[in-house]
Parts: C-alpha cells; structure tokens; sequence
C-alpha cells in the first residue's frame, strides 16, 4: 500500500494550533486541503493564519513564492462536513473527549466515501474506543503529530484493535510522504513517547518531593549531566503544567493506577494553585517580567585530592579515569573482581549512582551519571549527614578539577540522572516485548519526539545491558512499592546476558 496521491483532498477538523499545523504540512506536501470547523468563520480564520505563515516561509527562502500562490490555492474552508465529501483522508484535531470525537467520526462516515481513510491526532484518548464508533473501524487509525507539527518530524502511527493492516500501511507512508519521519506503534495507553517519557517527568519531581535538590538544580544536572535539552521543571512550565500532568493522569488510569505512572503530588498542588507555567506567568519558575531566575546549586572551589585509587573499572564512569590523569591527578589502580569505586586519600569512596544511599555506608558520596563525563559541564554528588566533610570536599574538588561544577544533593536513591535513565530503559523493554513498537522505532520516537540524546536501547548499549536492571533491583529494595521493579522483559534480558558470562 502506497500513500495518498498528491492529487488526493486531504481533511483537517479543527482548527486550533494543532490542526493547523497538519493543514500545513499536507498543504506545502502539496495536496488539496480542506478546513473545517464547527464553529462557526474560525475555518476561514485558519486559512487566513496558514496563510500568514507561508508568507514567513517565503520572507525567510524556505519556500518561493510560486509555491506558496501555489499552495494557497489548493487551500479551502469548507462550511460544513459535506464539504469534504470527495476527501481520501480526514485527520481530526478537536477538544480531547471521547464521546466528541466519536460523534465526529459517525458524522463523517456518513459523508465521506467508503474507501476514505479517517485519523485521528489524540495524543491521550484511545484510538481503539474511538474507532469503536464507527460502522467500518478498519479504516481508522492514529496520526498522532507532535506540536508544532510543521517543525517536528514525528508522527505515531497508530492502530487500533480493529485497524486494517492496509490503513495503518498507507497513513504510515503518506506520513513519510510528506517529509516526516513516522514510526508505528499499537494502540496504547500513551503510545510510545507518552508512555516512555513519563520517568523523566515523575523522578524529578521525585527528588524534588524528598526535598533532595530545588527544581533548577535539578533541571541544571539533566541538561548539563545528562544531556537533555531541558529540564523535567522548566520543560512542564513550557508545556503547561495542567497539560502535561492531564497526560500523567490518562495514562496511569489507562494503566488501572499502576504504581509506576503514579502522578505527583507537588505538580497537583501546583495546577490548584493555578501556576500552569509560561502561559499564567508563574509555574515551578518565575516567568513575569523582571523575575529573576534562580540559580542551580553549585559548590564552593575546593582543593582536589593528590591522588585517588581506583577499584575496579567504574563502568559507565571509566572514562573519568584518563580525565583525572589528564588533570595531573595521580591514579592508583588495585585489581577488585566487584570494584567500581574511587578511594580518596582520607580513606573515603567515591561511587557511581547505584540505587543505593549513603547512610548505608561509611564514608561514601555518590556520583551522578553523565551522558558523556568528557563534555558534561555539571556533576551532581550526593552524601548523607555522616559523610565526612574531608570526603565531600575531595570528592568536590576532583570534579571541579575536570572543570565540572558541582551540585551537592540530599541522599536519594539513584539520584537524578541515573534513575531517570534506568526507569526510561526498563519502560521502553516493557513496551517492545508486549508489541507496542519495534526497538528502533522507540528509540526514533524518543530522540524524535522529545529530544532525548539517545534513544533507551541506545543508552542501554552504551551503559551495559545489566546497569539499568541493576539499579532498579537497588531501587526497589529501598522502596517496595513497585515503582522501581525491574519489568520482566529487562530481568530476562539481564539475567540472560548473565548466563551467557557464567555469572548467574
């Protein structure tokens, strides 16, 4: 099945940011578009604001002018569903309730030829219980696009229980048609990204809930640590806070309350308060004029160590061995079959982020992971209130020696970067082993649709195929509630690699 014929109408309902965006893609990909809108003279409003648009494309010699009269030829309102009657695709983007849409989509099914293929842009709603309304399911089928949609590359193509292969087929390939990049997923709570996104959300409010570090702290260490191009606090402010944990919410009733789509309490108390982000002036920040950001905690200079011993290889932090030579710090190296510490001269250890605490041991600080230890500009190290003040301050000026600054944060379990990364890990197995999507796909959706700088089988790559099962396992003794138990699909993918080293 190919795609849509460029001569083919496509349909957009709903005019709102969204709808528009698609209009445009499938307009400047050069189909006839139709615009409709049940309220009334907003589908003119829209072409006029599509047409604003191509305008700014031709100022700025992303499209010639030809083109754009071209494209805003093709481009009509329509005054009512019969309008487009002659369409062969109708993508819907109205208000994000089930029994609107239904109602929609039984309206079309009676205008539109039977061979019309009918989508949907929900990005919380089930495409199956949509589609349950209609009298021929297997045409229908989710074009889920990301805002703004002329700009981002992803869509999900969903299907539904009762979507033919051939509809899912030919809405994936009129996607990839148009320029973007699509990826197939099952009809699932979330789809992909929604679904595996929720950890770097929940475990930075996490830590913030346990009072361990303040909202740009943590958002500094997974920009600068971890490698995000933003942080969970000012990202939800740039989403809206109501929006973004209305999608928590879907997705943990979707999931029967699972444990592990939990919502949190301080983004709830947030949205009573009215604080939805940029879009009220006041969110987890300060967005009025004149309001000062607040600054990431960062560490006094002090004096690094002479020398450090090193126990093993560090693993996914081994890198950090040739950066302390290079800084003119001495490395001792002692052979150790489960090694994976700094020792520092005052007998205290310095250790990765394992899902453990640092009240359980005698003189240790942990150390966050980095997505690259080399470029990373931050690191977070956490210690307990018995910790020596000697270990703090080596630990701190080693990294500040690397030109690392350094943020000092509560003792929690995995800190900031390292359970993110497991917990998004441990999601993305448990999707592709109950069919949700391919592992490439997930990880196109992840880097794709939100800008994570690797996809989860990819860090899982780079970081060991045990690390994330591993802290998890740590994780979840420390709290048992099932947040952090390690899926069945990553303990068989761990416990498999295990057997096949001989070290079950």
């Amino acid at each position: 099945m190919t795609a849509l014929d460029l001569s083919s109408p496509v349909a957009v309902v709903g005019t709102g940011t969204m709808g528009q965006g698609i209009a445009q893609v499938a307009l400047v990909a050069g189909h006839p578009v139709r615009l409709y809108d049940a309220v009334p003279g907003r589908a003119r409003e829209a072409a006029a604001a599509i047409g604003a648009r191509l305008d700014r494309l031709v100022e700025k010699d992303r499209l010639t002018a030809a083109d754009r009269d071209a494209a805003r030829a093709r481009l009509r309102p329509a005054d009512d569903l019969a309008g487009l009657a002659d369409c062969a695709l109708v993508v819907e983007a109205v208000l994000e309730r089930l029994d609107v849409k239904q109602e929609l989509f039984r309206a079309l099914e009676e205008v539109v030829s039977p061979d019309c293929l009918l989508a949907t842009n929900t990005s919380s709603l089930s495409v199956t219980a949509i589609g349950g309304a209609l009298s021929h399911p297997g045409r229908f089928v989710g074009l889920h696009f990301f805002n703004p949609a002329p700009l981002l590359p992803l869509v999900e193509v969903v299907s539904g229980f009762a979507t033919d292969v051939t509809s899912a087929t030919r809405a994936y390939e009129t996607a990839r048609a148009w320029g973007k990049t699509p990826v197939a997923c099952a009809d699932t709570p979330g789809f992909i990204v929604n679904r595996i996104a929720r950890p770097f959300y929940a475990e930075a409010f996490a830590v913030y809930e346990a009072q361990a570090a303040d909202p740009a702290t943590i958002d500094a260490v997974l920009r600068e640590s971890g490698g995000f191009r933003m942080g969970a606090f000012e990202l939800t402010d740039l989403i809206g806070q109501d929006v973004n944990e209305s999608v928590t919410h879907s997705v943990w009733q979707s999931f029967f309350q699972d444990v592990r789509f939990t919502p949190s309490l301080a983004q709830r108390r947030l949205v009573e308060s009215g604080r939805l982000g940029r879009k009220t002036g006041r969110g987890w920040y300060d967005h009025r004029d004149g309001a000062e950001r607040p600054e990431p905690h960062t560490a006094e200079k002090r004096q690094p160590p002479a020398y450090v011993v090193a126990e093993g290889d560090l693993g996914p932090a081994c890198e950090l061995l040739a950066m302390i030579r290079e800084a003119g710090i001495e490395v001792r190296e002692e052979a150790e079959d489960n090694g994976t510490r700094l020792v520092l001269p005052g007998g205290g250890q310095l250790v990765l982020a394992d899902g453990q605490t640092s009240v359980e041991f005698r003189d240790v600080v942990y150390f966050d992971l980095a997505l690259d230890y080399r470029r990373a500009t931050r690191i977070a190290l956490s210690a307990c209130q018995d910790t020596g003040a000697r270990t703090v301050s080596e630990a701190t000026g080693l990294f500040q020696a690397l030109g690392k600054d350094v943020s000092l944060i509560g003792d929690v379990p995995g800190m900031i970067v390292a359970r993110t990364v497991a917990r998004i890990i441990d999601l993305a197995y448990d999707a592709v082993a109950k069919g949700v999507a391919t592992e490439e796909d997930v990880d196109t959706a992840m880097r794709l649709g939100v800008n994570y700088p690797l996809g989860p089988f990819e860090w899982n790559r780079r970081l060991g195929r045990t690390w994330a099962c591993s802290v998890l396992d740590d994780l979840h003794q420390r709290d048992p509630s099932g947040r952090y138990a390690p899926s069945l699909a990553l303990y068989r993918h761990s416990f498999a690699t295990d057997q096949r080293e001989g070290t079950s």
